[in-house]
């Protein structure tokens, strides 16, 4: 089987919508999208993240697709609570995977697949209770398309219970993702939240492996790829990347 997720592109947060750049990616992204559905022979199925940015991109894809049978689930939207009180905001909360490098690094236990949600931080803002949540149903999804993931004692793969090379498709958006890709990695998300970076409207491709008979595991093919950008000369939109370089005015500071 083969998840394609596609981050959300350029976002209009305050609309809730794309800006005229975002509606621009989205319909080159919707081309990418309908040679993937047709190399395929159809994909499988279509879920949605049911906040109005996503809606938006997958909207171009499925009007090309000729389409209207996307299904939208809850637990696809960004992964904006709970919040936290992140170490350098005196007031106020913030988004559980939006830190400081200096602070995050800083503490091993982040690194760890399972010690990263016994920080404190983490355990006051009940980070860990949601991202179970959200692995929870997405394991749920997963099982209806023949794939069940294994008990934690046996380890961390899946039992193929329907054997096949369907694609589905996700649009969503970075948090919510990177949640997904650890889940499926057995990794700490803290690692993808800060470590990588999927550029709006881009396209990640996992795809199973089933080296013995009814087990297989989930191998990331490409991530965060924005080539159906290039070969349109659109360049990638800055959104979800912070500075550079500390001087470049133009560009996001925290």
């Amino acid at each position: 089987m083969r998840l394609i997720i596609v981050r959300h592109a350029d976002p209009d947060y305050e609309k809730d919508s794309l800006t005229p750049v975002g509606w621009r990616e989205a319909e080159l992204a919707a081309k990418r999208i309908k040679k993937i559905d047709e190399q395929c022979g159809g994909i499988k199925a279509i879920y949605v993240s049911p906040l109005g940015r996503a809606q938006d991109t997958a909207s171009c894809s499925l009007k090309l697709l000729n389409r209207d049978d996307a299904i939208t689930c809850e637990w696809l939207r960004e992964f904006f609570d709970p919040q936290i009180k992140r170490p350098d905001i005196k007031e106020g909360t913030a988004i559980a995977w939006d830190w400081l490098p200096k602070d995050w690094t800083s503490c091993p236990e982040f690194y760890d697949v399972n010690e990263w949600k016994k920080n404190s931080i983490m355990q006051d803002g009940e980070v860990g209770r949601e991202y179970d949540r959200v692995c929870a149903e997405f394991d749920k999804l997963l099982a209806m398309h023949g794939y069940v993931r294994c008990d934690e004692q046996e380890g961390q793969y899946y039992h193929v219970e329907n054997s096949n090379t369907d694609t589905i498709v996700f649009f969503c958006h970075f948090g919510v993702e990177s949640v997904l890709l650890s889940h499926l990695c057995h990794c700490s998300p803290m690692i993808l939240w800060h470590s990588f970076c999927a550029a709006p409207s881009s396209v990640t491709t996992v795809i199973t492996e089933e080296r013995r008979e009814g087990i297989a595991s989930f191998r990331i093919n490409g991530y965060g790829d924005v080539s159906h950008l290039y070969v349109a000369g659109e360049e990638p939109s800055f959104s979800a990347r912070f500075r550079e370089c500390y001087g470049n005015d133009w560009e996001r500071r925290d």
